[in-house]
């Protein structure tokens, strides 16, 4: 049984997990409580929470599948007992674990008779299965059955166009997300005498594909959602001014290196490894950009240059800008290896 607190105001929260299982490899259950809480508050953090499980939590999903050998998607095969979009709809069945961001290749290449499942699948190494017995196609006859597949990660569902491509290329319906069902239930407790209100419990139930367990589904929606409010915590909005273009903001060329170097007359040391992005209260498209790019901790940011930076996909100018105000306004005394202050 797991449990944390958490102080907030006067109050020690508790949060436990009370039951816990897994149904199949494709099914894990989690039971959740968090008390005690006001009145009104366990429906504010049931909702946000159930919304972000559903909504914000990211997975892996096959997106497009690939052969020039097919003409449609609704053709037979020679050999192979299911349609096209049999093949399709077995593929979009299957369940993957990843920390992968952007687009992989994947790919089947098997020589029959026999079955085809999850288990044939070539893959990145960043790409786990969690269920390799999921049918993919029988082959009936001594044919080739070779496919190239397209691996994302995302959050929600997409759907695919509808315009079927010519380059035997074919879209797949892609469910990205890893919860598939969580409830939240409230139970008030105690006497409310004295004209005190009683307190609540917050009961939370959610259901995963087994690519992550409850448990990590809970903290992975928590952290979402602290990410989305951070930016109203800290600091007042620019009134940014700029001619022709106003999004364009000109930096002179650095490096984080030599920038720093400014910082370093504080007498205070802090040691890089143990700063962490997530505390240096980035915007959260900032600091999911950087995290694509295992940039974990300010050790990791400084190594950067400017140009490195300007490189990751999704970062802007306005987002140099936007680390290097936070880093001088905490006034961070920076040591680098070898260098004393």
């Amino acid at each position: 049984m797991v449990q944390e607190k958490v102080r907030v105001s006067t109050r020690t929260l508790r949060w436990r997990c009370v039951e816990s299982r897994k149904d199949s490899k494709r099914l894990f259950y989690g039971r959740f409580i968090l008390s005690p809480l006001m009145k009104g508050q366990a429906e504010t953090i049931g909702i946000a929470m159930r919304r972000a499980l559903l909504g914000e939590m990211e997975g892996t999903s096959i997106t497009r599948a690939k052969s020039e050998k097919i003409p449609h998607e609704y053709s037979t095969i020679m050999g192979i007992q299911e349609s096209i979009h049999e093949i399709l709809m077995n593929l979009k069945e299957i369940v993957l674990r990843s920390n992968l961001y952007g687009i992989q290749d994947a790919s089947i290449c098997i020589k029959g008779p026999g079955y085809v499942t999850a288990q044939d699948l070539i893959l990145p190494p960043s790409v786990e299965i969690v269920d390799n017995t999921q049918h993919i196609a029988i082959l009936t006859e001594p044919v080739d059955f070779c496919i190239g597949l397209q691996i994302e990660r995302y959050r929600g569902y997409h759907k695919k166009t509808t315009n079927n491509l010519q380059d035997g290329s074919f879209p797949i319906d892609a469910v990205f997300m890893p919860v598939r069902n969580t409830n939240y239930s409230i139970q008030s407790y105690g006497n409310g005498g004295n004209g005190s209100q009683k307190d609540e419990i917050l009961f939370l139930e959610i259901w995963t594909n087994g690519s992550l367990t409850p448990k990590e589904a809970l903290h992975g929606a928590s952290r979402n959602l602290i990410d989305l409010f951070i930016p109203f915590l800290h600091g007042e909005e620019e009134n940014l001014h700029f001619e022709n273009d106003p999004y364009k903001i000109n930096l002179t060329p650095f490096t984080f290196h030599n920038r720093f170097t400014k910082l370093k007359k504080n007498k205070k040391e802090i040691a890089l490894k143990s700063i962490f992005i997530d505390q240096l209260e980035l915007t959260p498209k900032t600091y999911n950009c950087l995290k694509r790019y295992n940039i974990h901790t300010l050790l990791d940011l400084l190594t950067k240059s400017q140009e490195e930076l300007m490189k990751m996909e999704h970062f802007r100018s306005e987002d140099l800008k936007h680390i290097l105000n936070i880093l001088e306004k905490r006034n961070f005394a920076i040591s680098f290896p070898n260098e004393p202050l």
